[in-house]
């Protein structure tokens, strides 16, 4: 299949409910087909943004382009672009067979029976549902109704195809199989998808693009190694919850912190002091070891087993809560002793410091 123009740009997109600012001032563009993660906390805005791609609303500020033209006034059916939704919204009284077949049957061009049976076939098998025409929606799974979903909007051939949060109905064993498979189709559609998510896990796997929605507006975008090796701001790292964030004071290119003062040389800038450290990156010593950098004494409370490494939870005098994750490829982790104290240290080069002084 080749690849279509999958080009669109969001200008100045903005939107409102009464006083409440759903959108502000939205800009976001996609030159080339590709998978793209939005990724952004509950009430972030997500679902508006994509409402008003993909047509259900429109905004009160902005245009939406694709594929070279203003399609800001275009009605739904008349841009494109195919929406899967959260909760699959399938039709109870059809076959999967027949879901799938709706929209060429019920759009505003004709479509011969024979091409509605070719395609349909097609995208039942694209998505791995061969064999389950005739079922209900009741009758298949929780991934399979995904699929018949997804089938249901790649049937029309659409050139954007537009995702909210479609692995969120999904157990885990599921969501990483539709993962791969989501990815897989992508690549032999040469489309571009459009993910929404709330889960920083899913967005940084999935999306070739990663652009993080938060309260209205777009904070980072980049690549999903640009976004969780260098957050743009200090909210950026608290929801990639990866992060051991410290607050303190900036000055001089020293941060002062709850683990005494370590170098800053570079800080990025930020509505308030922030001193943060990975948790694949924070280890753990005994008290009266030799330490790499800054030193944070903390009471050992638990672990949690994630299967390719471990995560030790820690809590410091001021009950704040640190993490430490130990992958298992390095090596079995060490004995510790529930209540014992141990000390928190860092290679204070590999720190992100945000800082209200810093520049922009």
């Amino acid at each position: 299949m080749t690849h279509r123009d999958a080009s669109f740009r969001l200008e100045g997109i903005t939107r409102r409910y009464g006083e409440l600012t759903a959108l502000e001032d939205i800009d976001f563009s996609v030159e080339q087909s590709g998978y793209v993660s939005l990724l952004g906390p509950s009430g972030s805005g997500k679902t508006c943004l994509l409402r008003i791609i993909c047509g259900f609303e429109k905004p009160d500020a902005g245009r939406v382009w694709f594929q070279g033209r203003d399609i800001t006034d275009l009605p739904a059916h008349e841009r494109g672009i195919g929406f899967v939704f959260q909760n699959f919204a399938l039709f109870p009284h059809l076959t999967v067979f027949e879901n799938v077949a709706f929209g060429l049957r019920n759009g505003a061009v004709s479509v011969a029976e024979a091409e509605i049976t070719r395609r349909t076939a097609e995208a039942i098998e694209m998505v791995g549902l061969a064999g389950l025409e005739d079922r209900s929606p009741e009758q298949v799974s929780g991934g399979q109704k995904q699929r018949v979903a997804l089938a249901r909007t790649l049937v029309m051939q659409p050139s954007l195809v537009l995702l909210d949060e479609p692995l969120g109905a999904l157990d885990a064993n599921l969501r990483e199989r539709m993962q791969t498979e989501l990815r897989a189709i992508r690549e032999r559609l040469g489309v571009t998808f459009l993910h929404v998510t709330g889960s920083e896990t899913e967005a940084l796997a999935m999306g070739d693009i990663v652009a993080v929605l938060d309260a209205g507006k777009i904070i980072q975008t980049g690549t999903p190694d640009q976004i969780y090796d260098t957050p743009a701001s200090s909210d950026v790292a608290l929801f990639l919850n990866r992060f051991n964030m410290f607050d303190g004071t900036l000055s001089d290119g020293m941060f002062a912190g709850p683990f005494g003062t370590a170098a800053a040389p570079v800080a990025r800038h930020n509505p308030r002091d922030v001193y943060a450290i990975r948790y694949d990156r924070t280890q753990i010593f005994d008290k009266g070891a030799a330490l790499p950098g800054p030193a944070l004494t903390a009471r050992f409370l638990a672990s949690e087993y994630l299967g390719s490494s471990i995560i030790f939870l820690f809590e410091t005098a001021d009950r704040k809560t640190v993490e430490v994750d130990h992958h298992l490829s390095f090596g079995e982790p060490r004995d510790l002793e529930v209540g014992g104290e141990y000390v928190l240290s860092w290679d204070p080069a590999q720190a992100i410091v945000f800082g209200k002084g810093a520049a922009a």
